[in-house]
Order: structure tokens, then C-alpha cells, then sequence
């Protein structure tokens, strides 16, 4: 009777598909391009507090006609053709920004906390995916002891069946029992073929999420191996200090009050410096006045500004910001009894799939030694081939119970890694 899976590919383990789906994984590629627009912005913040230097160029051309006759007939008549006019004017502006009630200040404070929240956001973003790979990893797993699980019984039946057709055969039992062995020998091959399907399945997953060729073949480790360690007090701990979404409802908080800060800072005087250089050159070929000239401008200046009265929509924006920091306070509260939560509920399902597989353990070798007496009685002719049957299911049922068992509570324990943001530190120990 086989105690493995033959299995075909290059062999895999947890850590390397994990490496494997952080490199190429789309959603954490999108994350840290976004966190990298955030740092390019905060990166050129500090543009705000320099002036703003700008120049400028004109130059306008023009070709004139002229014929003029004058009113004192003293004068000649003058005709001009094809006179060019030329204006260029070059130029520099500056405006330095010396004062807006501080909301310079407020700006560059708020893109630095946008900073840290795509910093939490492309985190959280590993932490999914690390847990989704090592969900899906641990499936292949179980799907393959299931499998391995149902060929096994399928060997016994394939045994139960030779017998039964050799004691039909020598009249030692009827046909009947020969059938009913042929019938579940069928139900048996029949239950493996839908297994081998599930760990197909559960092998293209994985292929998705290592975002390769879905029909990759590969080898995963056979068992799954689950902790009895973890302590509820330091999971609380962790997750308080770490949880990704947690921290960003914290700064979600913050970017609200810096809003409402920049808000009013629009209630208070804009001083800005300003200057200017122009320079003007004309090149006049016909008409009157200049023929040639050059002009320089220097000009400076402070100007100020306060809003005296905007229809109350100042005071109506004020009020939406408060209320938008109202809201941020509420949602970091919701996001505290949330993760509170979710990581009390897994906990006790980990406590209780450590209790179950235990229990399942138990019972599995217990039910492999009922059958292993029930198909000797079977074979000496001391039991019914009903008899032998519901031995072997309940057998069967008892493995998959325990599979089922450690896989939960390796589950659980992903998860409170996760909630706790301890995973990338400790997932596959």
C-alpha cells in the first residue's frame, strides 16, 4: 500500500513561493508605484517654500504701408512701402509666497503622512498576499493527503475485491458479495478521480497566485505541520501596534485634522514678494515718433491679501473638514473593534482546531487499526462485506476529518499572523 503521493515538477517549498509572488504579484507592483507617486511628491514639497520664477518673450512684426499728404501743403507727400515694424519684449517675474497662515506648512506635513499611508497600504498588500500563498500552499497540501487518503482505500478495496472474486469463484461466497465489493471498488476509483481534480485545482491556484503558467507542475513538501504557540496577549500587542489598517486609520486621523488646519488657513492674510525685469526693444521703419528704442524695468514689491467676506463658504468648509475628522475618529474606532474582533474569533477557532485535531488524531489511528481487524475477520469469513464497508468509510472519514483538522488550524494560524502583522516575520515556522 503506497504512503506518498508520486508527485512530478521541480520541488517548491513555502518560503520560495512566497518569495516567488512577491515579485511578480500585480497588486503589490500597483501598491509601490503608487507609495512611489506619494514619495515623489513629498520628495518635491519643499518647492512650495522657494518662489516661483517665471519668463516670458513676445515679439510682434509688422509690414506697413504709408502714403501721407499733409494739411499745411508744405510738407512733401510722404509714401512708405514695405516699412517693417519690430517689437520684442524679454521678461522675468518672480512671486515669493511669504506668508499664507501657515498652510505651507500644513501641505508638506500632510503629503508626509500620505507618505506613511501608502508605505502601510503596499504592506498590507504583502501581508495578503503572503497569507493567500501560504492558504494556498498548505490546500495543495491537504488536497494531496486526501488523495493519498482515498488511493489507499481504494488499495483495500482493490484487495477486498480479489478476495471476493476468488471466493466466488472456489463457491465460497456468493455473487453478491462479489458485486458489492466490484460496486464499491467503482465508487472508490470514482471518488479518487474527483480528488485528483481537486488538487489540479488547487495547483492552478497556487500557479495564479505565483503568477505563472497555471499548468506548471511543481512538488510541495506532504504534511502540514501546525503551532501550539501562539498567545493570544502577544497577538493583542502586535496587532494594536502594527495592524496595517490600523496605523492608516490613525494617520487617516491625522491627514483630517492637517485639512482642517489648511482650511483655516485660508481665513488669514497671503503675503507674497514679487519682481520683475522687462526689457523692450522697438525697431520702427516708417510712421512717426521713436525709430529705435530700448526700455529696462526692474520692478518689486510686497503684496497682501485677506479674504474679508466669500459668502460663508469659507466658514461651510471649515465646518466639512471638522466633520470630515469626526468621521476619521469614528472610523479608527470601528477599525479597532473590528480587528478586536476578527482576531478574538480566530483565536478561539484556533484554539478549537488544536482541540479537534487532537481528538481526530486520536480517533484516526484507532479507526486504521479497526480496519486492519475488520478485513481480517472479512478475509476468514467472520464479517459481512457490509461490515468490512462501513469499518472502511468511517476509517476514510476519520482521516479527513484529521486532514481537515490541521488545515484549519493551520489556517487559523495564518490569519492571526496576519491580523497581528507578525506573518512576514514567522509564517512557515
Amino acid at each position: 500500500m503506497e504512503d506518498r503521493i508520486v508527485q512530478v515538477g521541480d520541488p517548491i517549498n513555502l518560503q520560495e513561493a512566497i518569495s516567488l509572488a512577491l515579485e511578480r504579484n500585480y497588486q503589490i507592483r500597483i501598491a509601490k508605484s503608487q507609495e512611489q507617486i506619494s514619495r515623489n511628491d513629498f520628495r518635491f514639497a519643499f518647492g512650495a517654500f522657494l518662489p516661483s520664477i517665471n519668463g516670458t518673450f513676445n515679439n510682434n512684426n509688422s509690414v506697413q504701408n504709408l502714403r501721407q499728404d499733409f494739411l499745411d501743403n508744405i510738407r512733401p507727400r510722404q509714401e512708405i512701402y514695405g516699412a517693417l515694424n519690430r517689437s520684442s519684449t524679454v521678461g522675468l517675474s518672480l512671486n515669493w509666497n511669504l506668508f499664507n497662515g501657515f498652510g505651507v506648512f500644513y501641505s508638506y506635513d500632510r503629503l508626509s503622512e500620505l507618505v506613511k499611508i501608502s508605505e502601510l497600504n503596499t504592506r498590507a498588500n504583502i501581508e495578503l498576499t503572503v497569507a493567500d500563498v501560504a492558504t494556498a500552499y498548505y490546500d495543495v497540501i491537504r488536497q494531496l493527503q486526501q488523495l493519498l487518503s482515498l488511493r489507499q482505500a481504494l488499495d483495500i478495496s482493490r484487495e477486498r475485491l480479489d478476495l471476493a472474486r476468488g471466493n466466488y469463484e472456489v463457491g465460497a461466497r456468493s455473487r453478491v458479495d462479489f458485486l458489492t465489493a466490484q460496486v464499491d471498488y467503482n465508487t472508490d476509483s470514482s471518488a479518487m478521480v474527483s480528488q485528483e481534480q481537486n488538487v489540479r485545482n488547487a495547483k492552478v491556484f497556487l500557479n495564479t497566485l505565483l503568477v505563472r503558467d497555471p499548468a506548471t507542475e511543481f512538488v510541495v513538501q506532504d504534511t502540514i505541520i501546525v503551532r501550539t504557540d501562539l498567545a493570544i496577549d502577544r497577538l493583542r500587542e502586535a496587532a494594536n501596534t502594527n495592524n496595517p489598517q490600523l496605523v492608516t486609520a490613525t494617520l487617516n486621523r491625522r491627514v483630517a485634522d492637517l485639512n482642517t488646519q489648511l482650511t483655516r488657513a485660508a481665513q488669514l492674510p497671503v503675503v507674497n514678494l514679487v519682481s520683475g525685469y522687462n526689457f523692450t526693444a522697438i525697431d520702427n521703419q516708417g510712421g512717426f515718433g521713436v525709430r529705435r528704442g530700448r526700455n529696462d524695468i526692474f520692478t518689486y514689491g510686497i503684496q497682501a491679501s485677506i479674504p474679508i467676506f466669500t459668502g460663508f463658504n469659507q466658514r461651510r468648509l471649515i465646518n466639512n473638514a471638522k466633520t470630515n475628522a469626526l468621521i476619521t475618529e469614528y472610523q479608527q474606532g470601528q477599525q479597532q473593534i473590528l480587528i478586536a474582533q476578527a482576531l478574538e474569533q480566530t483565536y478561539s477557532q484556533y484554539r478549537n482546531s488544536l482541540t479537534l485535531v487532537n481528538l481526530e488524531n486520536e480517533n484516526y489511528k484507532i479507526a486504521n487499526e479497526n480496519v486492519d481487524i475488520a478485513f481480517e475477520r472479512y478475509r476468514v469469513g467472520n464479517s459481512t462485506s457490509v461490515e468490512f464497508r462501513d469499518v472502511q468509510r468511517n476509517a476514510v472519514a476519520a482521516e479527513t476529518r484529521l486532514i481537515n483538522a490541521e488545515y484549519n488550524t493551520k489556517i487559523s494560524e495564518i490569519e492571526l499572523l496576519r491580523l497581528s502583522s507578525l506573518i512576514l516575520q514567522e509564517v512557515g515556522k
